[in-house]
């Protein structure tokens, strides 16, 4: 991780930032069932107490025990259960059987995690505390804000697969009709300066370098359910010319025939619901579409004449027109064509850090934007999501792209 040589905020700031962060992450547990903590519904997500634990460990073992003199493990032995992916940091649990932690306990997780507020207070509190070690621990807010959104995804992903259909908050915000029809907004394009060196950003984000886009044209507002059902109801799911070799592949295996959530009461009928953290819920025809993979998102895009934009072609439309790229933020994560790579003069951090972002760099899509479930002040222009392109159960839609000369 490239870590930035100063934060936005003095300590006494970060300090307050990150004990709000701390305490965010265990308000999401308060609405769940002891029984629930442990869910884990697939190998690609983790139970609630084990984010809860993981972004613990995350501080106690990279800031706290190389940066508070005398301060130790709790158990050295939970190094093992709540490593995520940091090889040089030891061995690691398997993810698939994270659900079968039903020790330690979730009251000696809150205890652990109290042992490191105290900790990390105590270490923002060093008036000579260096600017690299305090950007390490913004690193480590900003990755429990990751962990906040992965928990509420991964847990309505583990209700998803339940007959009685769990509600996890009955006043859970659905998201917002999309306003008005789609319009098409058009990008001269030319050489343009991608990415960031400003304030806090993850290594994967900078550094900024220029790129030539061809014009084009971006749709400003998300697909919605009511666009999707078009391409449900002219087979799209069942047509082969649509879909990616991979995609096809996948999707029969999987029989999918709607996004992820969607549901009908027989097989027969229509899509007509969605299950949602609120629970079961009319599907909103005006509502973006969200929860698909990026093989149907590609697929739509293909059937509707049209493509995905890239990930460059999001970020200049942004920065070119604002607000006026509806849903741009804190509606839902959006795929790009992009393939996830390093940008020009991408160089990762020696050490454990340097395993945050880089070693992902094959095999994932990059989303952009924010959604719902990111916490406040965690979204940017240039943040770089990235995942799988089968990924159904995460936060994200999409939205269309044109060559200018169509």
């Amino acid at each position: 991780m490239v870590l930035p040589t100063s934060v936005s905020n003095p300590s006494t700031d970060l300090a307050t930032h990150l004990q709000e962060v701390r305490h965010s992450s265990e308000l999401l547990i308060k609405p769940l069932e002891l029984e629930d903590l442990c869910l884990q519904g697939m190998e690609e997500a983790s139970p609630p107490k084990w984010h809860l634990a993981h972004t613990n460990w995350f501080f106690e073992s990279l800031v706290l025990r190389p940066g508070l003199p005398g301060f130790t493990a709790i158990d050295p032995r939970w190094d093992l259960l709540f490593n995520s992916y940091y090889e040089s940091l030891g061995k690691r649990y398997p993810r698939l059987h994270r659900g079968l932690l039903s020790r330690p306990t979730i009251t000696e997780i809150l205890d652990w995690r109290r042992r490191v507020d105290i900790g990390l207070a105590q270490l923002l509190q060093n008036r000579s505390l260096s600017p690299e070690k305090r950007a390490l621990v913004e690193l480590g807010l900003h990755h429990e804000q990751q962990h906040q959104e992965l928990l509420l995804m991964d847990l309505l992903d583990g209700f998803s697969r339940q007959p009685l259909e769990p509600v996890y908050q009955h006043n859970w915000r659905n998201p917002p009709v999309v306003k008005g029809s789609q319009t098409w907004l058009s990008c001269d394009g030319g050489l343009v300066t991608i990415g960031t060196s400003n304030g806090f950003h993850f290594d994967n984000e900078g550094p900024p370098h220029q790129v030539w886009l061809e014009p084009f044209m971006i749709s400003d507002r998300l697909v919605t359910n009511n666009d999707y059902v078009g391409f449900i109801a002219d087979n799209g799911y069942n047509r082969p010319e649509l879909w990616m070799s991979e995609g096809w592949s996948i999707c029969q295996q999987e029989c999918w025939q709607a996004p992820c959530y969607w549901r009908r009461e027989d097989s027969c009928a229509d899509w007509s619901w969605e299950f949602t953290l609120a629970g079961r819920c009319l599907l909103n025809p005006d509502a973006p579409v969200r929860h698909l993979s990026w093989f149907e998102a590609d697929a739509y895009a293909r059937w509707a004449s049209a493509r995905l934009p890239l990930e460059t072609e999001w970020e200049q439309a942004r920065r070119q027109y604002g607000n006026l790229l509806q849903e741009a933020h804190g509606i839902l994560w959006q795929w790009t064509a992009s393939p996830y790579r390093p940008y020009v003069g991408y160089v990762p951090a020696a050490g454990a850090v340097g395993e945050y972002n880089g070693k992902f760099m094959t095999s994932q899509f990059v989303l952009r934007g924010s959604s719902a479930l990111t916490p406040a002040g965690h979204a940017r222009d240039t943040y770089r999501n990235f995942f799988p392109p089968a990924s159904r159960w995460i936060a994200a839609g999409f939205r269309l792209a044109l060559h200018h000369s169509r």
